[in-house]
């Protein structure tokens, strides 16, 4: 009588269904973050009412406290939490703007190179094997000079930064090229934030006098509005979108000597 084997997964299969939990746990906690509203409490007014207590933290217990504001920061980029300005002006604040632009910058790295690994690993070499031959032969174009695409991708902060992690993911852009890009390219942007956010006390005390009048008019409606992105100011805006093209000057110049080398 002929014994009947149970259907075994292949290990292929094994792999592939690997490869997606670390996005399904990704995708959870982002769903749970949401869920529960823990994304609304990385307000300004929510630091206000804390920055006291947090301020005496720091002050007994600093590399306890740096350790976890990055740890914090790190949870925050790998969950494509929109609040690394946010993070970034605190970090400033608590830390003073040399420290806190420099913890800001690695976690952001740290981050991102999170994200980034898990979505190549479980969408980007799937998706790419899948795509069309145009697709494809973007994504090669992208690889040739990724580094310096995302260097400028990165130093123009109008971009968003979790679309970069999954166009850099999508395109099969290599680990090295990636965290150094995203180190170098987030500098400006780091020590900008970080730097405005240890001059935060000025502003908490205009917003908590704006708050003052507001309630003693009998208003009910008197949150704390502050927007982290706000405290660059156009000049600088300017000097990282000029820094941002810069970086794309080399690709430039080798496609106008392609172009040239054609033609003759």
């Amino acid at each position: 009588m002929a014994q009947i084997h149970p259907k075994t997964e292949s290990p292929k299969q094994a792999g592939r269904i690997w490869r997606i939990v670390p996005l399904a746990l990704i995708l959870i906690a982002i769903g749970a973050v949401f869920a529960t509203g823990v994304h609304r409490s990385l307000t300004l007014e929510t630091f206000v009412h804390y920055q006291a207590w947090l301020r005496d933290l720091v002050a007994a217990h600093g590399p306890a406290m740096l350790g976890l504001y990055g740890l914090i920061y790190v949870a925050a980029v790998t969950l494509s939490l929109p609040a690394s300005a946010f993070l970034t002006a605190i970090g400033g604040y608590l830390f003073g703007w040399p420290l806190g632009g420099i913890t800001a910058n690695l976690a952001a790295t740290l981050g991102a190179t999170n994200i980034f690994l898990i979505a190549r690993s479980s969408l980007g070499r799937p998706l790419l094997e899948r795509a069309g031959s145009r697709i494809q032969s973007l994504a090669e174009g992208f690889r040739k000079q990724s580094f310096l695409y995302l260097l400028s991708l990165r130093l123009i902060p109008v971009v968003p930064f979790w679309l970069t992690n999954l166009a850099a993911a999508f395109f099969g852009m290599r680990l090295r090229p990636f965290v150094l890009a995203t180190q170098l390219g987030m500098l400006p942007a780091s020590f900008a934030f970080a730097l405005a956010g240890s001059g935060l006390d000025e502003i908490i005390a205009k917003h908590e006098r704006q708050r003052a009048e507001c309630l003693a008019v009998g208003r009910s409606d008197c949150a704390i509005d502050f927007n982290a992105k706000s405290l660059l100011t156009p000049e600088l805006m300017t000097a990282l979108a000029l820094l941002g093209i810069l970086a794309l000057i080399p690709i430039a110049l080798k496609q106008w000597r392609r172009r040239k080398a054609g033609e003759s």
